[in-house]
């Protein structure tokens, strides 16, 4: 029997040194993974064969984390506290892990003893900051996410694959 699993994105935040997790949730879409480098054209006279292309400035775009949960308040917090805190932004260091099937455990009486999400891929994000936090819309009979979307901008990007045995 195959399992739906809506969450297959994990969310961790982490101090500057990346000792200690400050805020996490688990999402069902993430978009915004991109980055683009604005090449500069750099004319030579004589030269009537085209411009010489260099490489120019890097920019990323902002990542959406949409439909996800927490188990405590803890992404909202860190939103507040960026807004309100005299103008001042507390950045993050992130990683957007892209789970792969679980792995289910099972024992000797056929009773489920875990269920393990390894990580398939890993997004590593530098200087985050929240611009944005949209919670649901609330219905006394909807069952709707706890966090609907959340804008992320950063600094850096790397893509990360976890060593065999850790991954999918």
């Amino acid at each position: 029997m195959t399992e739906f699993v809506p969450f297959r994105f994990r969310v961790s935040l982490y101090n500057g040194d990346r000792s200690e997790l400050l805020c996490g949730g688990q999402f069902s879409e993430v978009t915004g993974l991109e980055v683009t480098m604005e090449p500069k054209l750099i004319a030579e006279g004589g030269r009537n064969w085209g411009a010489f292309q260099r490489a120019g400035q890097t920019r990323f775009a902002p990542v959406v984390l949409k439909r996800g949960v927490t188990s405590i308040d803890d992404l909202w917090k860190w939103f507040d506290i960026t807004t309100r805190g005299a103008n001042y932004g507390y950045r993050l260091e992130g990683e957007i892990e892209v789970l792969g099937h679980p792995s289910v455990t099972v024992d000797g009486t056929g009773d489920v003893t875990s269920v393990q999400d390894s990580p398939v891929l890993v997004w590593k994000l530098a200087q985050v900051l929240a611009t944005r936090f949209k919670g649901p819309d609330l219905s006394a009979t909807a069952s709707q996410a706890a966090i609907e979307e959340l804008h992320l901008v950063h600094e850096g990007l790397t893509l990360v694959r976890p060593a065999a045995g850790e991954g999918a």
